[in-house]
């Protein structure tokens, strides 16, 4: 008797596993991947380890340059708004980057001659000065109140701070710190020159890289991703422009206190203001004891005055200036604020800290836009 079904499969047909093809790079990778071949899986394995080191390696030397081009990416998007303020107005991008730049580099070479040499000859002074400010100390009602308190830890201590001060290996070694200061101070000014330059290209060809990377989307989603990149960098601009007039800020109100305090050094603590106030949230707190203590030493009366008259800027800092300034910027919760200062300032120091903020709101703005979107799509 004939098969009903001749075109049915037999036993042994539908016993055997259906063939799957293999494309060639599969059929390579299985090859490699034999456990039979013990040789070419150990060599494999250790020529991705080797890669990965020299990669790890690289990006290592190149620290300095990535460094640079993220800085100037965060100086574009930082000028970009007033760039694109003039466009409004009619005016030429080409012409509205020109004058913008023009304005910029008239500011900071004005700030710069004003303060560089006031901050120089007044660290060199204040070096000169230790000795004095810490005998001077020594002769306060404050150091007698301490020394009642704690006792013989800080004579201990005195004692050390005039040992060091009075041994010439520690002035000589202080001597090459201040050399490397004065080289750092060189590296900073050439690397500012860089970014200075990338950023004025960035600026330029702003609105074409934000085109191409649009081009990395998928044609469906890329209205959606473009209007979020937008949303992105406009707050990374607002952010930077906020932070910089706060840093500002606080460095004007430093400099007034301390010459109206009376106390040395207003140009270096106004200078150092500025560059730890830039850092949110942590900044203003750490610069208060730094400000607070070089006081201290200067005026004990007087560090009281201005530990108080800065405790009260902050509060009115963070509940009328901060709102005010950084009303376009995206709004992070401040213990997030905390934490990115933290891991961004171990990572990449004050760069790290600065660009912490942004970024965390950028990670924010995605999670509330794309990821929970998804999230709620899901039943």
């Amino acid at each position: 008797m004939t098969d009903a079904n001749p075109t049915a499969p037999s036993s042994a047909e539908s016993a055997a596993p259906p063939s799957v093809p293999t494309s060639g790079l599969r059929a390579s990778l299985e090859r490699w991947a034999n456990l039979n071949n013990p040789f070419a899986v150990g060599f494999t394995l250790t020529l991705g380890g080797l890669v990965a080191l020299v990669l790890g390696l690289a990006v290592g030397s190149l620290s300095t340059i990535i460094i640079y081009i993220a800085l100037a990416l965060f100086v574009a998007l930082g000028l970009d708004p007033a760039v694109r303020m003039l466009e409004r107005r009619k005016v030429a991008r080409s012409w509205s980057i020109v004058i913008v730049y023009s304005a910029f580099a008239i500011v900071l070479a004005g700030v710069l001659l004003l303060i560089i040499p006031t901050v120089i000859s007044q660290i060199a002074q204040f070096v000169k000065d230790i000795p004095t400010i810490v005998s001077d100390f020594q002769q306060t009602d404050v150091y007698g109140w301490l020394t009642s308190m704690w006792g013989d830890p800080i004579e201990t201590l005195t004692s050390e701070i005039e040992k060091f001060i009075s041994d010439p290996g520690n002035i000589a070694s202080v001597g090459g710190g201040v050399l490397q200061v004065v080289a750092g101070i060189g590296t900073a000014i050439s690397g500012g020159i860089i970014v200075i330059v990338l950023s004025l290209y960035f600026l330029a060809s702003l609105g074409s890289m934000k085109q191409a990377m649009y081009q990395l989307a998928p044609a469906h989603s890329r209205p959606k991703f473009a209007d979020l990149t937008e949303q992105i960098t406009d707050s990374i601009g607002g952010y930077l422009v906020g932070m910089v007039m706060l840093a500002f800020f606080n460095a004007t109100f430093t400099f007034i206190m301390y010459l109206l305090l009376g106390l040395q050094f207003a140009a270096l603590m106004a200078v150092t203001s500025f560059c730890i106030t830039i850092i949110p949230l942590v900044g203003p707190v750490l610069f208060w004891i730094i400000g607070s203590t070089v006081a201290l030493f200067l005026n004990p009366v007087a560090a009281l005055v201005f530990a108080i008259a800065y405790l009260i800027y902050m509060q009115i800092e963070a509940y009328v200036l901060t709102p005010r300034v950084m009303n376009k910027a995206v709004s992070v919760p401040g213990s997030l604020v905390v934490i990115g200062a933290l891991v961004g300032g171990t990572l990449l120091g004050l760069l790290g800290a600065l660009v912490a903020v942004p970024v965390t709101a950028s990670i924010l703005l995605i999670i509330k836009q794309v990821w929970i979107p998804k999230q709620d799509a899901k039943v």
